[in-house]
């Protein structure tokens, strides 16, 4: 798809630091995307890669002690990683909209789903009860919730888990956000249930033009969802493309390993691929390229110097031989 130049949401070396007794954990260290308006941009890679931090810090959401120590988070025309927690509150949920893992985290299990509903769209909008009420309906009817306003009054407890979800993704979209954070939308649900809460995440986007942060481990669910996809490892962005470009020809070793370990169609025997070794914990970071002790094409450079993300062939990659890493698939 074609995207505006403009982008939506710009993040610019963005670093952020865990201070300890032991000292100071680089958490996420220059990460730098945008992402236009319409476009879902896919984060993929293995846990404590960063993924989810990278979320939680662009709703203002890090735990303490965690904060960010370096780089900048531009809403369109607006910076937001310097603003007050009262000024970012008001953000989240108007401008910023929020589906996580595990639905009943977002709702309120003493309150009835209208009632959740209601809530949050008076809260960023100027609009009376009546208004509010029948907005909250035409939501639930938006995300496929059949007969809603007989659920209207139900509680979370009385709903599905796929449900639920499609009740937390009403609630993010309740004031019409320009941007929407998903931060593993779909892993608590069963397979049928995710392609409709896929499907109707993407359908949203391109309707509302709304710009989507699809957080997840799960590359199939990237495939059949994203326009472009920034692969993490160890706290940074190693490759960043569109989608189809990443998927059939991985530039950087560790996202080859990746696409190597999904099962195939066409590969009928023969083990799958497996990365050796494991992800560095934040204490324990090794010199130079931090996926160097587990590719089996590292050299001395790379052992010494850890690479700046640079242009390669339509995509942004960190490596110091992507053209050798692609000739090798």
């Amino acid at each position: 798809m074609t995207m505006p130049t403009q982008p939506l949401l710009s993040v610019q070396g963005l670093r952020v630091e865990i201070p300890t007794r032991r000292g100071l954990l680089l958490a996420l260290d220059d990460i730098s995307f945008d992402i236009a308006p319409g476009e879902i941009l896919g984060f993929v890679g293995e846990s404590g890669a960063g993924k989810s931090l990278t979320g939680m810090a662009i709703l203002g959401l890090l735990d303490p002690p965690g904060r960010i120590a370096g780089g900048e988070i531009w809403l369109r025309d607006k910076r937001i990683d310097q603003l007050p927690q009262q000024a970012m509150r008001r953000i989240r949920g108007k401008e910023i909209g929020a589906v996580f893992q595990d639905p009943l985290m977002s709702l309120n299990p003493l309150l009835q789903i209208g009632d959740q509903l209601i809530e949050t769209i008076r809260t960023h909008l100027d609009v009376t009860q009546a208004q509010a009420t029948e907005r909250a309906l035409g939501l639930m009817r938006a995300v496929g919730i059949p007969a809603p306003e007989a659920r209207f009054t139900a509680y979370p407890h009385q709903f599905s888990g796929g449900m639920r979800q499609r009740i937390v993704i009403a609630l993010a979209l309740c004031a019409e956000p320009q941007l929407v954070v998903a931060d593993e939308p779909t892993t608590a649900l069963d397979v049928s249930i995710q392609a409709q809460v896929l499907q109707l995440l993407r359908k949203l986007c391109q309707e509302q033009g709304t710009a989507m942060l699809l957080v997840t481990h799960d590359m199939g669910v990237i495939a059949e969802t994203a326009d472009r996809v920034a692969v993490m490892y160890a706290g940074r962005i190693v490759e960043i493309g569109p989608v189809q470009d990443v998927i059939s020809a991985p530039v950087h070793p560790y996202t080859r390993g990746l696409m190597g370990a999904i099962p195939s169609l066409n590969r009928i025997t023969g083990p799958l691929a497996q990365i050796d070794g494991a992800m560095p914990r934040l204490n324990a970071r090794p010199s130079g390229c931090a996926f160097h002790p587990r590719c089996p094409d590292a050299t001395a450079q790379c052992r010494a110097h850890s690479p700046a993300v640079q242009a390669h062939e339509g995509r942004q990659v960190a490596c110091w031989h992507p053209a050798r890493q692609k000739e090798s698939t």
